[in-house]
């Protein structure tokens, strides 16, 4: 069994509307190309001469392919035009097969792909890399902007969600524009989110960008049948808890609230347990492998489950200064501060546009920076 691989070119269209460097096919083919040019000159010169290449290049070529196949190609003798050989005959027949069973698939293929290079092409279109902690609402953003585009110029929103530490972290190093995180909505001083965050993030190298405001809790079994209202009541009832891993904003949250409950992670049944999005553990504690988790209203909404609120937070989205005034960061900050954006932002259960679209102080919005210097002491006299 041969493996297959696909291969695809760029290049210009002409005066028709056609590509003036493809042939009939819909997929080229290198070798189908050679074996299509002997047969129909009847000789390897003519369809090196055809192909606009070198003799060389062609008897080279058809030879390795020879190799690679294991199966001889073309037959030739002294005085008689070259012919393929049954093999390459049936590579013909296979390809013409291939192309007309499967055309309508790869000419839908086809405009996919030129959709999705139009973009490059178009000066008035932007991609925004963003590497965020997972966030219904910033999946929904993403939606909204791709639905914008005739209104508004096109503005794609090329996300992966990751956990927030590894969001700033690919920020900084340069893998993506935009970062999103998310921490208490008043983090405290010598918090665990200071320790996380602050070594990551830079007054005046990086800004931050308000995009919403959002409630965490527990997602609970339909109906709370526990009664868990709080933290403690996972201890006293040993109520087996479903986590996130390292490295997400929900897992430094959790953290946070356990320290102001005077609570330690061995005090929670199932702390090690962990899933890797908000809508994984909605899932878990919808298909009875843990009573409880901690995550975003609309996650647990989504999954039929019991929803109770613990904290209220920010989702911050971050840029390097250098970058807020590409094209591609303004045309974010014009859709985050529209009013039907913030309308479909409010109606997101557990949402609510907060400033969104606002380049914020650092110093407000994360108060772990203080700058003040301390008065100098006056110097002892002779």
């Amino acid at each position: 069994m041969h493996r297959l691989q696909f291969h695809y070119t760029l290049g210009r269209e002409d005066g028709a509307g056609r590509d003036a460097t493809s042939g009939p096919a819909l997929i080229r083919n290198p070798l189908i190309d050679l074996l299509q040019a002997v047969a129909a000159h009847g000789s390897i010169s003519a369809a090196a001469r055809g192909l606009g290449l070198s003799y060389r290049h062609v008897w080279g070529e058809l030879k390795r392919w020879e190799s690679e196949l294991g199966n001889e190609l073309i037959i030739w003798e002294k005085g008689q035009p070259a012919i393929l050989s049954e093999f390459g005959t049936k590579l013909m027949w296979a390809e013409r097969q291939a192309q007309a069973r499967l055309a309508p698939q790869i000419e839908a293929l086809r405009s996919d792909l030129e959709r999705a290079f139009a973009v490059a092409f178009d000066d008035s279109a932007h991609v925004l890399t963003f590497y965020a902690s997972h966030d219904t609402a910033l999946a929904t953003l993403r939606d909204y902007a791709r639905s914008q585009e005739a209104a508004r110029g096109a503005l794609h929103l090329d996300i992966r969600f990751t956990g927030s530490v590894d969001a700033i972290r690919a920020l900084n190093e340069g893998r993506c524009m935009m970062a999103g995180f998310h921490t208490q909505l008043r983090p405290g001083a010598h918090s665990l989110a200071e320790r996380t965050y602050k070594p990551l993030l830079q007054p005046g190298l990086h800004k931050i960008i308000g995009f919403a405001q959002r409630t965490q809790g527990l997602m609970v079994a339909r109906g709370n049948p526990q009664g868990l209202t709080s933290l403690q009541d996972l201890q006293r009832t040993g109520a087996r808890f479903v986590n996130r891993a390292l490295g997400t904003g929900t897992r430094v949250v959790l953290d946070e609230l356990l320290a102001q409950a005077r609570l330690t992670p061995a005090d929670i049944a199932g702390y090690e347990h962990t899933e890797p999005s908000h809508a994984a553990v909605a899932h878990a504690v919808a298909a009875g492998q843990a009573d409880a988790g901690l995550g975003i209203e609309v996650a647990a909404r989504a999954r039929g489950l019991g929803f109770v609120p613990l904290v209220q937070e920010r989702y911050h989205l971050v840029c390097l200064k250098s970058a807020l005034a590409q094209p591609g960061p303004q045309a974010l900050l014009q859709l985050l501060r529209s009013a039907s954006w913030q309308t479909q932002l409010n109606a997101i259960a557990g949402y609510r546009a907060a400033q969104s679209g606002e380049v914020l102080s650092m110093r407000e919005v994360l108060p772990w920076w203080d700058y003040r210097r301390p008065k100098a002491r006056p110097r002892a006299s002779g």
